[in-house]
């Protein structure tokens, strides 16, 4: 237990009750922090590479198990599960201990990740893909609330070089062993090699203290508003990705759907404020600030995931690109992303003023996608704007989380953080399924593509203009999310350092804290 030291006194300080937010200038030394991340690095990391290793092998996929059209669902499906669980791993978190609850994530994402492994036909991997997204819906929440239950906000920026380390690592590597795997073995070792790395991960969390659960303020387990949420979600994206081809979108199934969709999301609403322990945190989103991030965090994951998931396969059905190029072609968005996030994340730190950043990141990642959208297809292009709309892409969470973490004070860290997880995977599922909505309309027979040997000549434009519409339509939900940015309150989380600025205020408390 000797290694293990630094780590337990900080969780015995996290344990005395003082809000982080109400207490910046506690130091946290690197060794206690360091303890720590070695402890949640291989759950983040799981949870983040997941979703760039199977970019590149949806076409490979389809190809496998057949229904281009449908392999959208590979992501939604995943991604649906987490929003609607991730409340559920804040709450029990908060209340039972985060080190536990992520040690459940974990179980179940690996057991999922074999289902995923073992799938022998398309519908056989949405189902293990939604067992996977009940278990991945956790890693990432659970691990940034255990780091933000012992390190204040301030802090946390200010080992931000390690978080980026997650996430330089999953998305450069993600991409490159996705069209490396699929390339030269199976599909099906991209879930298949969860299984070592989570036996890992779970025997390194055991070797982490327990920390303190929170009692409830009131009330239980929200059953009817997670229903009524994936019902309502589940109808949606499914009207919206099977209008057109599987009926006309003025069938009655389409009427019938859509007014599911309207009757289930309604019904959550007024559900929602009657619960005293919602579903969804009500109690912090009706804070304007925090509301609006989430609605920024919508927006900015539907563009992110868009372009993570349809991007390679535009490059390799319009472009004639290998899965391996394909890869190699998304690490310019993910280099960027990064370059965003570590200039965000060193600006915010010495400001502590968030509000200007998402709004400039995301109005670059806007003006990135509308000339892609138009300018002609080159590969060139592709490489040039993918780095810039990263780069915009990446000034959205560092700000986003800690500002949500830092308002909601100590207590609801895991409410908070949910907030954030249930935000990103609600906007990438609506993202990911709209674009493929756009995209597969205007693709001819996009379910009889050859992909194992191509598209013909006289099929690339139409595919190539498709896609680009696609493009256009991001560059607008950008536009959109860089004006709800701006609509943020400027706060003020911690004063500037010394020369940086007139002195700031602290950042008030949350309500109740």
């Amino acid at each position: 237990m000797g290694a293990n030291q630094p780590l337990e006194r900080a969780a015995e300080t996290a344990g005395r009750g003082a809000d982080v937010s109400a207490a910046p200038d506690r130091a946290v030394t690197r060794a206690e922090f360091i303890g720590l991340f070695t402890a949640v690095f291989l759950p983040m990391f799981m949870a983040a590479v997941d979703q760039t290793l199977l970019a590149t092998a949806t076409p490979a996929i389809a190809a496998s198990l057949g229904g281009l059209r449908d392999t959208s669902w590979i992501a939604v499906s995943y991604l649906l599960a987490s929003a609607t669980v991730v409340p559920v791993y804040g709450r029990l978190g908060d209340r039972r201990g985060r080190r536990d609850m992520l040690l459940v994530a974990l179980a179940i994402f690996v057991l999922g990740s074999l289902a995923c492994g073992a799938a022998q036909s398309l519908p056989q991997l949405v189902a293990a893909r939604v067992l996977q997204g009940l278990g991945g819906g956790g890693l990432m929440t659970l691990s940034q609330a255990l780091i933000g239950e012992i390190v204040p906000p301030r802090e946390r920026v200010r080992f931000q070089a390690y978080f980026a380390l997650v996430f330089t690592s999953s998305s450069i590597g993600g991409p490159v062993l996705g069209g490396l795997v699929v390339s030269h073995a199976s599909w099906r070792w991209l879930f298949l090699a969860n299984l070592p790395l989570g036996v890992l991960a779970a025997w390194r969390l055991l070797r982490v203290p327990k920390g303190e659960g929170h009692p409830p303020r009131a009330g239980g387990m929200d059953l009817a508003g997670h229903v009524l949420f994936a019902a309502g979600a589940l109808a949606l994206l499914y009207w919206l990705t099977s209008g057109g081809h599987r009926f006309a979108w003025s069938s009655p199934q389409s009427y019938g759907l859509c007014a599911l969709a309207i009757a289930c999301l309604g019904m959550l609403v007024v559900n929602e404020r009657r619960q005293a322990a919602p579903f969804l945190p009500v109690e912090l989103l009706a804070e304007k600030t925090i509301g609006l991030s989430a609605v920024l965090v919508v927006c900015f994951a539907a563009c992110l995931f868009s372009m993570i998931f349809f991007l390679p396969i535009y490059l390799q059905l319009g472009h004639h690109l290998s899965a391996q190029s394909s890869g190699l072609l998304l690490l310019p968005v993910t280099a960027g992303m990064v370059t965003g996030s570590m200039g965000s994340s060193r600006v915010l730190s010495r400001t502590g003023r968030p509000h200007w950043i998402p709004v400039a990141g995301m109005a670059l990642s806007s003006a990135a996608l509308l000339a892609l959208a138009i300018l002609p297809p080159d590969v060139y292009v592709v490489v040039a704007m993918g780095f810039l709309t990263g780069t915009g892409f990446g000034t959205v969470m560092p700000t986003s989380q800690v500002v949500m973490q830092t308002l909601a004070g100590r207590s609801r860290l895991g409410a908070a953080t949910s907030i954030a997880s249930l935000a990103r995977s609600t906007g990438g599922a609506a993202g990911a399924a709209l674009f493929g909505a756009i995209v597969f309309a205007f693709v001819p027979n996009a379910d009889r593509t050859a992909l194992d040997g191509g598209l013909a000549e006289s099929e690339l434009a139409p595919v190539v203009r498709a896609f680009h519409h696609g493009f256009l339509c991001v560059a607008a939900l950008a536009a959109l999310a860089a004006f709800t940015a701006s609509r943020i309150p400027p706060l003020t989380l911690w004063p500037a350092k010394p020369g940086r600025g007139n002195e700031l205020s602290a950042p008030r408390s949350a309500p109740g804290d």
